[in-house]
């Protein structure tokens, strides 16, 4: 087989099996007013109008899309439904119930991965979905190392064996065969999905209960009581700021959310003597233990679909629209798969493409509503954001419809993280901080057998404040 590209860009590959990205709503027709308005039908602002349809079938609710259901990052993700918390569980643990709340948002947010598969179910969504967890692998000491402090957090923070384990080599090799693995992880809290199909499933389910979904129909201002298009003023009670990684583009808010830019490629679908060599029999995810990790799921059709940051951010907090990716991060995440599985050396690679993920400058997510101004938002999901966002829309609509539930409790409820320093520092300090996390990629990989993590690493981490 050819290893040579067949399709960048259009959007991504999920929309593109499914026949083409593209709208299939019609617009906003003209001025209009609403209870609820969401902006932006992606999986925040979807499940956010589900949960709001089911607990007040009543409300008029209104969802406004720039370009088409699951443009952003829902339609072009990894496909993981993770019980993953995003951020620093100490920083969380600052806002409300403390370690005790923090503790509560890990059990939702384990218990969406189940509820979100369930809905499939009951709703008759075919989303490819396949409960396998995930597997992290390390390849070198210092990513073993990493990995053992990362379930030694785990373990301070209630993980049982029964949520997540430490594998020998051996072990890692019985569910997926990594080259050169010195041990990994295994979280049983994940499922493989199909993001498009997921998204689009969820949209014709929200439309079905009462709830009007307009797509090319971009919002220019959101502001109390009010969402402003081209096309006429959205009026509602409450407004939702459901738009993640694209929240950059709204006034007032460049700096709010940093949009980081996320590439992957799928190979062709590989034959049987391919997955014998790589004994990926099972639905995990896979990821490794790097600074500038990849991720990567077997699809339902028997593909290999990676990703990896490429180029993390574009001057301005600019972002694309049809998703092409660059030569250079396509060879990149062409060389980590042939490193990962050496028996994928002569697949093909039948698409590419990127998209953008929203990071608050604390790396920590938030969910809010202000009764006084009628706004609400929720976002910052730092590339976690399948299952993250299925909570977040769940405990919004709970927000709104002044339903108390140990959601609305949670500690990520209200947060005001500090913003993103003005460009060009903003910029030229995520370029370096991703420029030291590769060099010390390298140097870990020149040196498989020693522990410690670069220092070009630990640098990064003090000047990104990642935690």
């Amino acid at each position: 087989m050819d290893p040579t590209l067949t399709v960048n860009g259009e959007v991504s590959f999920w929309h593109a099996a499914l026949g083409g990205a593209g709208a299939t709503r019609p617009a906003l027709p003209g001025p209009t007013d609403a209870d609820v308005c969401v902006v932006g039908a992606g999986y925040t602002g979807l499940w956010t109008a589900w949960y709001l349809s089911r607990l007040d079938p009543g409300l008029r609710i209104v969802v406004l899309e720039a370009a088409h259901v699951g443009f952003g990052a829902s339609g072009r993700n990894g496909g993981w439904l993770s019980g993953i918390l995003p951020g620093s569980r100490d920083r969380l643990a600052k806002g409300a119930g403390g370690r005790d709340g923090v503790l509560a948002l890990q059990r939702q947010l384990r218990a969406a991965v189940g509820d979100v598969v369930a809905w499939t179910r009951e709703q008759g969504v075919d989303a490819d979905v396949a409960v396998g967890g995930s597997l992290a692998v390390a390849t070198t000491g210092a990513g073993l190392g990493r990995l053992r402090a990362e379930l030694a957090e785990e373990r301070d923070w209630g993980a049982s064996p029964d949520d997540i384990e430490e594998l020998s080599p051996d072990a890692v090799n019985d569910r997926v065969r990594v080259a050169g693995a010195q041990g990994g992880l295994f979280s049983r809290h994940c499922a493989r999905i199909q993001p498009a199909k997921l998204v689009r499933g969820l949209a014709d389910a929200v439309e079905r209960h009462g709830v009007v979904l307009h797509e090319n129909t971009p919002v220019e201002v959101v502001g109390p009581g009010l969402a402003r298009t081209p096309l006429g003023d959205v009026r509602a009670r409450w407004v939702v700021r459901a738009t993640e990684g694209f929240t950059a583009g709204l006034p007032g808010h460049r700096r709010d959310l940093l949009p980081m830019n996320s590439s992957m490629i799928v190979t062709e679908p590989l034959d049987a003597p391919v997955w014998d060599a790589i004994g990926w029999q099972g639905a995990e995810t896979v990821r490794d233990a790097a600074h500038a990790y990849v991720y990567a799921q077997r699809t339902a059709d028997d593909r290999i679909a990676i990703g990896g940051r490429g180029v993390p951010y574009r001057f301005g907090s600019r972002t694309d629209r049809g998703g092409a990716t660059h030569e250079a991060t396509i060879a990149a995440l062409t060389t980590a798969l042939h490193r990962l599985w050496p028996a994928t050396a002569g697949a093909a690679i039948a698409h590419g493409w990127c998209g953008v993920l929203g990071v608050a400058r604390d790396w920590c997510p938030t969910v809010a509503a202000d009764p006084s101004t009628g706004l609400a938002w929720a976002g910052g999901y730092v590339g976690d954001g399948v299952t993250t966002a299925h909570l977040a829309g769940r405990t919004l609509a709970e927000l709104l419809t002044g339903t108390d539930s140990e959601r609305t409790r949670l500690p990520w409820i209200g947060r005001s993280p500090r913003r993103w320093e003005p460009e060009p520092f903003r910029w030229a300090g995520v370029r370096a901080v991703y420029s030291l996390y590769r060099r010390a990629d390298r140097s870990e990989a020149a040196a498989p057998q020693r522990a410690a993590s670069s220092p070009l690493a630990v640098l990064a981490d003090r000047i990104s404040g990642r935690p």
